[in-house]
């Protein structure tokens, strides 16, 4: 495939996209058995899945109020939104390229984040909106390119993407920072940059067995990325070392009932610089440096079915993170949950679930704080195969990890549509 045919090929995507909206049909669009809320516009969408074009354009949205706290009378609400554009090319399909995909995805943020803007989440650690961050801006999120090897055993992964997409992965069906995605990257996030910001990386993945892989990538770590007026940008300036992380995973099926489950264990290490934390700011001395470290693991696995349905049923989750203590402020982190799928048979698409999250702060050098503990409860209603809709209610217990920060009630809506 030459750089003109890859070009055709992206461009054709874009073509499509922008008219997408003219191909689409009023008896098309908004079924509720649709995956799309435009439908398959009018039958060009399913054509160009078996060319190898398959598109996608989200939408996120989060409300959240501060209904009460312990010592402050605000009560302010914010909204927050995020916007993602994005192609996959099946370069087999497309161009001959056997075993060979690319991924474009272009993103967008909007709004405003209460533990930002609420007097009583000053110092949040975590954060009630977790679509916010990382500048309300436009940004290329990915634009990589993928292709396996040895009978689909070795999988090889290159351009600009996250760490977060492959490594220490989680579900983001919560809305508070703490329960939703790579917890690496929210709590060494100096350098660890998850979506929608992407880096220049490389990623190797090897199944040992259908059910084991293991992986090791390496990502640059460029702090320009971060600024909002780099969100297309493809430089290495400014570039000043790379994260490297690696990580076995486990995906079995157990039981009679063969329930889903997966298991990660993992490790990163940072080849850049960073400040040994010692809880003061130096003046006129040498500031000493170490490297980011540390690891992580991961469970999920539905623990039941439903009436004998797998499709339906609990499910429960934990995330352990560990950090560095003499270069990161967060020495480690937990998270636990249940989710419990169609537990109504008139809504068997529906979930309600539970998480609670303890960040912990480094106490040799911060005598003043400790533990900050976040906690939610969400329904999900499955409203349409494209609007899922999870109105929540969140708990934030010692504001900052300050041991009398302030205890917060918020009350949240977060809505994913797909169009």
């Amino acid at each position: 495939m030459s750089i003109s045919q890859l070009s055709k090929a992206v461009y054709t995507c874009l073509a499509a996209l922008l008219l997408a909206n003219t191909a689409t049909h009023a008896a098309d669009a908004f079924s509720t058995e649709n995956p799309w809320m435009l439908g398959y516009w009018n039958g060009q969408r399913t054509q160009l899945q078996q060319q190898g074009y398959d598109f996608s354009f989200g939408y996120t949205g989060e409300v959240a109020t501060l209904i009460d706290a312990k010592n402050s009378s605000d009560h302010g609400t914010e909204y927050a939104d995020q916007f993602a554009i994005g192609a996959h090319l099946d370069l087999e399909k497309i161009a001959g390229w056997k075993d060979t995909e690319a991924q474009i995805t272009v993103t967008q943020r909007n709004g405003r984040n209460l533990s930002n803007t609420a007097e009583a989440l000053d110092g949040h650690l975590s954060s009630v909106q977790e679509v916010w961050g990382r500048g309300q801006t436009w940004r290329l999120t990915d634009f990589w390119i993928k292709k396996k090897f040895l009978d689909q055993k070795l999988d090889v992964k290159v351009g600009r993407f996250g760490e977060g997409e492959d490594f220490n992965s989680f579900d983001c069906d919560f809305q508070n920072l703490a329960l939703c995605g790579s917890q690496v990257g929210n709590w060494v996030g100096d350098q660890w940059y998850n979506w929608p910001v992407s880096q220049w990386a490389a990623r190797v993945k090897y199944n040992l067995t259908p059910e084991i892989f293991t992986q090791v990538g390496v990502y640059e770590y460029n702090p320009e990325n971060l600024e909002r007026g780099k969100g297309f940008s493809l430089s290495t300036d400014g570039s000043k070392g790379a994260i490297i992380p690696a990580e076995v995973v486990w995906t079995p099926k157990l039981g009679e009932e063969k329930l889903p489950g997966e298991y990660r264990a993992g490790y990163y290490y940072s080849t850049a610089d960073a400040r040994i934390f010692d809880g003061v700011t130096p003046q006129d001395e040498q500031i000493q440096t170490g490297h980011h470290h540390g690891g992580g693991i991961l469970a999920k696995q539905q623990l039941t079915s439903h009436q004998g349905d797998t499709s339906r049923g609990l499910s429960g989750f934990v995330n352990v993170t560990v950090h560095d203590s003499k270069t990161n402020q967060v020495s480690d982190m937990q998270n636990i949950g249940l989710v419990y799928k169609g537990a109504m048979d008139a809504r068997p698409q529906d979930e309600i679930a539970l998480g609670v999250a303890r960040i912990n702060m480094n106490n040799d050098v911060l005598g003043n704080r400790s533990e900050e503990v976040d906690a939610e409860i969400y329904y999900g209603i499955h409203a349409t195969n494209w609007l899922t809709i999870r109105p929540n209610l969140q708990y934030v217990h010692h504001v900052g990890a300050y041991k009398d920060g302030e205890n917060v009630w918020v009350g949240g809506i977060k809505f994913n549509t797909s169009f």
